[in-house]
């Protein structure tokens, strides 16, 4: 579903600033995988998901979506086959349009654009029923704006707006750090369901080791634009926080310090 080959990627390249971002990143993803990714800040998480979604291009190597190899297209392009949602509940929506019309908009990621009505009355009805889902009334105030909603019921219609279209790749980008704990477990229990739901293949960033652990079937650490761990199914079923901790002084020499990889 997912091939990165030799993702190399560098910031101000011959100056005094010059920053090595990504080097030779090489991962897979077969359909219906959900793998979660961890690391301390400046790890190139955030990186790697932006040469996924075509937000940044790759100095080199090439990112290859259902077998089409898509380095090259621009991101506006690639969000036929990609959902995200960022960990700023304000990224994901439009705060002065109705709860209906970003609706509208998602659904229309994947399919041709005409001059017909955005929100007709079967989209009306569809859109009450995924918002169903949610368990937060939502359906019951399509026409409010979205800017009038709260942090959690913003970041739950946005992730509700980057799956209902089953897109190809999921992406989720500490999409729950912003929220207070009942809201973050509650959109961290309405990811796995919807994700285990549609069997979508998913990419999670997330600075909550424990969170790692528990969501999908794959995990893997960076650090300093490297993937230097990778758990899979199986060894993931008995990992623990120590467990990570300890591969990762085994692997760099020293001990993970990032105060904000160690919440759980």
């Amino acid at each position: 579903m997912l091939k990165i080959e030799n993702i190399n990627k560098i910031f101000n390249e011959g100056t005094a600033d010059e920053k090595i971002a990504l080097q030779n990143i090489q991962l897979q993803l077969q359909p219906g995988d959900f793998v979660t990714i961890i690391g301390s800040n400046g790890a190139g998480k955030s990186t790697m998901m932006n040469m996924i979604s075509g937000a940044l291009t790759p100095d080199l190597g090439s990112v290859t979506i259902e077998q089409q190899d898509v380095t090259k297209m621009p991101e506006y392009k690639r969000s036929q086959f990609i959902g995200r949602v960022f960990q700023d509940p304000m990224a994901g929506t439009a705060p002065n349009m109705t709860i209906e019309e970003n609706l509208a908009i998602a659904y229309s990621r994947n399919k041709k654009r005409g001059l017909r009505i955005g929100v007709n009355r079967k989209r009306k009805q569809f859109f009450k029923e995924a918002l169903q889902y949610l368990g937060l009334g939502l359906e019951d105030r399509l026409t409010a704006k979205v800017g009038l909603l709260s942090g959690g019921e913003r970041q739950a219609l946005s992730l509700l707006m980057a799956t209902f279209t089953k897109p190809s790749i999921l992406l989720l980008d500490e999409h729950t750090a912003a929220l207070d704990p009942s809201r973050a477990e509650l959109i961290t229990n309405l990811t796995r369901e919807l994700v285990e739901k549609d069997q979508l293949t998913t990419l999670m960033i997330t600075h909550d080791m424990q969170q790692a652990i528990d969501l999908g079937n794959r995990l893997i650490m960076m650090d300093k634009g490297q993937i230097i761990l990778e758990v899979n199914t199986a060894e993931k079923a008995n990992l623990t926080i120590e467990d990570l901790m300890h591969e990762f002084q085994r692997i760099r020499g020293i001990k993970m310090v990032s105060d904000r990889a160690l919440l759980s």
